[in-house]
């Protein structure tokens, strides 16, 4: 699930809260459950232990996707349509995977991207996957949408590289007071989405009966004692006139690095260059927006080459193994996000569950690189894709 877009949280908070009476989402199983000694493999053999331990509504929810889901299921197919060209012979004793992104440098380019509501998947919710991420030396972003106060997920894991996912409210003041409240707690980017200037259909939450209204779930982000003192917590509506010449104010009052989420095309990559920002997250909202766009990967490559190497470009959508990973790494990504299986590892374990869905994803990484005959993360390059199958 990427970002969490515009629901309530009573009948989810309630779901959560079944659940985790039963058992289910704090990841306890009966001694009859099937499979309950079995090692987890990869990142899928979390997803179906999600579906088993969370509500209906919880899973669907997280797992839905827009209109008939067709960009949701592209997004993982698109990669294994992708053949590599591995070389061999050379010295693969030491596979580096370390790399930077804005200049600050992770253990691997395995990142995590904005889902918000986390403690649909685990009662500590943001503040467990912040210390995962934060043990994995690895980025997270930060929902709008955090489940947990801001200031716990940054005294939870206060040495762990963080950015900041807005959504774009339609009084700019809300959002300044906002961006300087991530500033001051020492978030290292602000991560624009830009693919929401209205919600995308979701069939499921509408068949669930899902409330969308926005109150309770942006209040969720703010500790008790701030949600009467801010006036946009009571209702905090996404700016549908968002243009690219507003980014120019939001330059203007931040001195963070400014990343777009959300951008599919060589036309929008050029605008970026042309308006300085400092990144580019190529994603389709997970298949939650519209639905009929390109996969991911698939939209990689046209925005790497309008780009022409000026600024940076990461992916998410999609990534289920280390390959996919390698994949993305070879055609122009400097990182990846993951967005469902961070929620799926929750949902098993919680920052444990976390833990180790992103060191199964390095371990494959870590394969994947030996096989393909790459020593480092800088030795990637397209010569690994087979383009002829594509």
């Amino acid at each position: 699930m990427q970002e969490t877009e515009i629901t309530s949280c009573d009948n989810l908070l309630r779901d959560a809260q079944v659940s985790t009476r039963s058992e289910v989402v704090c990841g306890m199983q009966g001694p009859d459950m099937k499979g309950a000694d079995m090692p987890l493999a990869c990142l899928t053999d979390f997803e179906a232990h999600a579906r088993e331990r969370l509500s209906k509504s919880s899973w669907d929810y997280i797992e839905g996707g827009a209109d008939e889901g067709i960009t949701r299921d592209d997004n993982v197919a698109a990669f294994k349509k992708i053949r590599l060209r591995p070389r061999y012979l050379r010295d693969v004793s030491e596979v580096d995977l370390r790399t930077t992104i804005q200049g600050e440098e992770i253990s691997a380019p395995i990142c995590i991207a904005p889902t918000g509501f986390h403690c649909l998947a685990w009662p500590d919710g943001e503040m467990s996957t912040a210390r995962a991420a934060q043990a994995a030396g690895t980025c997270y972003i930060t929902s709008s949408y955090a489940s947990c106060s801001l200031e716990d997920i940054v005294t939870t894991a206060p040495r762990g590289l963080r950015w900041f996912q807005l959504y774009v409210h339609p009084e700019r003041q809300l959002n300044k007071q906002l961006i300087q409240r991530v500033e001051a707690l020492g978030f290292r980017a602000l991560v624009i989405t830009v693919d929401v200037p209205i919600l995308g259909n979701r069939r499921q939450d509408i068949r669930n009966q899902l409330n969308l209204m926005m109150n309770l779930m942006q209040a969720s982000i703010h500790s008790t004692k701030e949600r009467n003192s801010i006036p946009h917590l009571q209702m905090s509506p996404i700016s549908t006139s968002l243009c690219w010449n507003d980014l120019s104010w939001f330059q203007s009052m931040t001195r963070l690095p400014i990343i777009l989420k959300g951008i599919l095309t060589k036309e929008d990559a050029e605008l970026a260059v042309k308006h300085n920002v400092h990144g580019i997250i190529v994603s389709n909202h997970g298949g939650r927006q519209l639905d009929g766009v390109a996969a991911s990967i698939d939209a990689l490559t046209e925005v790497v080459a309008a780009v022409k190497g000026k600024i940076e470009v990461y992916l998410d959508g999609g990534v289920r193994t280390g390959n996919d990973v390698l994949k993305a790494l070879a055609l122009g990504a400097k990182c990846v996000f993951l967005g469902r299986p961070i929620l799926w590892g929750l949902a098993y374990k919680g920052e444990h569950g976390v833990k180790e869905v992103l060191n199964i994803l390095k371990n494959e990484l870590h394969i994947s690189m030996a096989l393909t005959g790459c020593r480092s993360v800088t030795e990637i390059s397209r010569d690994l894709i087979q383009f002829s199958r594509l």
